[in-house]
């Protein structure tokens, strides 16, 4: 996604925020419509388990729905919205690993299956190194790169210092430079 093309992602969001706290439902539902899918894969991403990541995404809308009149900045909506779906998502681990450490959980999530045949070989490589990533360092990548999130606002999202997404980003880099150069090696 380009420049522009997130620029106006962003301001249509912060546009529906504003609407949304107004007590404009459609504007609720646009909101719910856009963002449903990238936290649900957030979710994802830390359980690796798509009904859990449902269940706690489920949970984070309540919260959204009833926090959103006390977001005083309408542009942190995507960072705050991440950083709920990753509280609800630590609970729901929690609740459904009586015992189990967060990291422990997280650490047992299967890898997520390759691209369909559309894919190019490329994208299906990359992807395959990022699902081989540590579960913290997919995260970070995820966001910042894919999602287009600044270090600061993958901070909040993950509840973070911003020094630890910034040393996340480099190991994984290097990591995912050591597979796909060592993949077109062979």
């Amino acid at each position: 996604m380009n420049g522009e093309t997130r620029a106006g992602e962003r301001a249509t969001d912060a546009w529906l925020v504003v609407a949304a706290q107004t007590g404009d439902r459609r504007a609720m539902a646009r909101l719910v419509a856009r963002w449903h899918r990238r936290l649900v894969a957030h979710g994802w991403r830390l359980t690796g388990d798509r009904a859990l990541a449902e269940e706690a995404v489920q949970a984070a809308w309540i919260d959204i729905v009833r926090g959103l009149n006390g977001l005083r900045d309408e542009r942190a909506f995507p960072a705050w919205a991440y950083r709920i779906v990753t509280r609800k998502t630590g609970a729901a681990i929690g609740d459904r690993v009586a015992g189990r450490a967060l990291a422990t959980a997280l650490e047992d999530a299967p890898v997520p299956a390759p691209p369909g045949p559309d894919a190019s070989v490329e994208q299906s490589d990359l992807r395959r190194a990022v699902a081989a990533l540590p579960p913290g360092h997919r995260a970070a990548v995820a966001l910042h790169y894919f999602e287009g999130l600044s270090i600061a606002e993958t901070a909040v999202a993950l509840g973070i210092p911003a020094g630890t997404v910034k040393t996340r980003l480099m190991h994984a880099r290097a990591r995912l430079r050591t597979q796909l150069e060592g993949d077109s090696d062979a």
